[in-house]
């Protein structure tokens, strides 16, 4: 739809519909977009019905909504095309969902900072869009798969017949292995049922404890590792006659109370199947200068961080509380879990857990998605095509199962950002955070894409965020930190993040190194040679391997920067190379 029929469109819809529109929009709290959308909303709507038809600029945006100095550059900072970007799907996804009680509709046309209000049709958006740029970019990347290797690594180049035939002999010794084991016939877990109750302790909070759980229950389903039921039997024994299912099940039990400016809200959460309380809390939220509406999306979306995210109580029972050999969701969760602490050992299980669930479950989006963030994880992350192919070919098909899955959408990010293509990474991840935007791990891994790719303060924002609200912070936001504070030469702050995380990341034992040697500390030199010890061609292939991840060069110049006062002499690396 081109900018001349938004602007008939837009005429059809008087000024004062468009702003009782936009209005009830706001006021809306089944419109999931972030306090800074809504803002950006409001903004660019205003602006708009003031007279300014030609829409807003992103620098006018940044300054005026977002709060960044006059010297902000949209070339170089993403953050107003990153938070427009997810306030269009969100419109898109609300207008879909429930339409509009008015007859009107707000949308956001790409290429443009304005909003049309229009009393026609609704905005175009396919809910099957996401499966086919997944298509799309499939196709792009095998054409792309030849040059790949030879212009990331110094190893003979694999011609494109030989890479698909390696990955066909993968996928023949796997269902090999799947068939050979059909015997043993491993118990095949599911996401877990749960069951979420409130009540309010005096009746004056009903209707606010209603909001917040009605709230609470989208934010789960957007999760996608929980699948929310109807309220279950309280007693052991009535569980057990009325189960019907595999599922694990649980009861979410809260509390809704109000007192002056603060709201909290007691929780417990039981599994049912012991009757055991596995643990409790309270969360509080101050409504000062807040609307109802936003008092209760606060607290439903750290309530749905602390029930479903992949760190979570329930998500911890069910990933340590199946047995070794499960297949399904406990080899999921054991997966993320892997991947999350870098451990190599866990990961290489997980990933043959995963085969065998794919073997057994064509369909399953979750190991698909997953499997295809494992096979990235090479050794010393160096990947080769056959490897970065099946990778891809894995997430491009988890999206089309599951276009709304975030684990899907993440997994496809990760694939892009494997190959060197930031930029739609970055979009892809985009997508991932507006359908689950509560998910501290989609937001940590896409700051890692964001400040890799050079846009700093995005990524730094993002790691910020997701660090709020939750038990554990991800690693990937704990790493990003320390890398900005070692780029700000704050090296105290840098070794001391740094030193939080405890994962075998290559990353971050530069990191490590390179902080201790900025600080004048002793220990530098020791963990540099310890580090040489452990891998000979640690400086030799440093450059090289800070280039497959793709890092900024600015950020890989500091990091060697730091190993060369730690000692690493890398002119004699070079020599070297040079000589053989």
């Amino acid at each position: 739809m081109d900018a001349e029929e938004h602007d008939t469109r837009a005429c059809e819809v008087s000024e004062a519909d468009a702003r009782a529109e936009l209005d009830r929009l706001l006021s809306d709290p089944r419109f999931h977009a972030t306090d800074r959308a809504k803002a950006i909303l409001g903004y660019i709507a205003e602006q708009g019905l003031s007279g300014r038809a030609e829409g807003v600029k992103a620098y006018s945006i940044a300054i005026d909504v977002l709060g960044r100095t006059s010297s902000f550059d949209a070339s170089l900072d993403p953050i107003v095309r990153i938070e427009v970007s997810r306030l269009r799907t969100a419109l898109s996804q609300y207008y879909e969902a429930y339409g509009s009680p008015r007859g009107i509709m707000i949308d956001l046309p790409k290429g443009r900072y304005v909003t049309i209000f229009s009393a026609s049709s609704l905005p175009e958006y396919e809910i099957g869009g996401e499966a086919a740029e997944a298509e799309t970019a499939r196709r792009e990347l095998e054409e792309y798969i030849g040059p790949l290797q030879t212009s990331r690594s110094k190893r003979s180049p694999v011609a494109g017949w030989q890479a698909w035939a390696a990955i066909a002999a993968v996928l023949g010794m796997g269902t090999a292995l799947m068939w050979g084991m059909s015997e043993i016939a491993p118990a095949i877990t599911v996401r877990p049922a749960v069951s979420v109750e409130m009540v309010a302790a005096d009746a004056a909070w009903s209707g606010e404890a209603n909001a917040t759980r009605e709230m609470l229950l989208t934010a789960l389903t957007q999760f996608r590792t929980l699948t929310v039921t109807e309220a279950l039997p309280p007693d052991r024994l009535q569980f057990a006659a009325h189960r019907s299912s595999d599922a694990n099940a649980y009861r979410i039990e809260m509390k809704y109370y109000g007192d002056g400016n603060d709201r909290s809200i007691w929780w417990q959460i039981a599994n049912l199947a012991t009757g055991e309380v596995l643990r409790s809390g309270v969360e509080r939220e101050d409504t000062a200068g807040k609307s109802p509406a936003a008092v209760s999306m606060n607290l439903a979306a750290s309530l749905a961080r602390r029930f479903a995210s992949s760190d979570s109580v329930i998500n911890n029972a069910e990933t340590y509380g199946s047995a070794a050999s499960s297949l399904g969701n406990a080899c999921v969760l054991r997966a993320e879990r892997a991947l999350e602490d870098r451990d190599s050992a866990v990961i290489a299980r997980s990933m043959n857990c995963l085969e065998r669930t794919i073997a057994k479950s064509p369909d399953d989006a979750d190991a698909g998605a997953t499997l295809a963030r494992a096979l990235l994880t090479g050794e010393e992350g160096v990947i080769d095509q056959a490897t970065l192919a099946r990778s891809y070919k894995l997430a491009s098909r988890s999206v089309s199962l599951a276009p709304r899955s975030d684990r899907a959408q993440v997994a496809l990010m990760m694939t892009q950002f494997a190959a060197g293509w930031n930029t739609t990474a970055i979009d892809t991840g985009n997508r991932a955070m507006s359908l689950n935007p509560n998910n501290p791990d989609v937001g940590a891994t896409l700051a890692t894409v964001l400040f890799a790719s050079g846009y700093f303060d995005a990524g730094v924002s993002l790691a910020r965020d997701a660090g709020r609200n939750v038990d554990t912070v991800p690693g990937d936001a704990v790493i990003v930190l320390a890398l900005d504070a070692y780029r700000r030469s704050d090296w105290s702050e840098a070794s001391l993040l740094a030193e939080q995380v405890h994962r075998g990341d290559y990353v971050l034992k530069v990191l490590r190194i390179a902080a201790l040697a900025q600080l004048g500390s002793s220990q530098a030199a020791p963990r540099l040679a310890a580090m040489q010890n452990q891998d000979p061609d640690f400086i030799r292939l440093f450059h090289q391997r800070m280039e497959q991840r793709h890092y900024h060069p600015s950020i890989t110049a500091k990091l060697k920067d730091g190993l060369t006062k730690a000692g690493a002499d890398f002119k004699a690396a070079d020599r070297l190379a040079s000589a053989s």
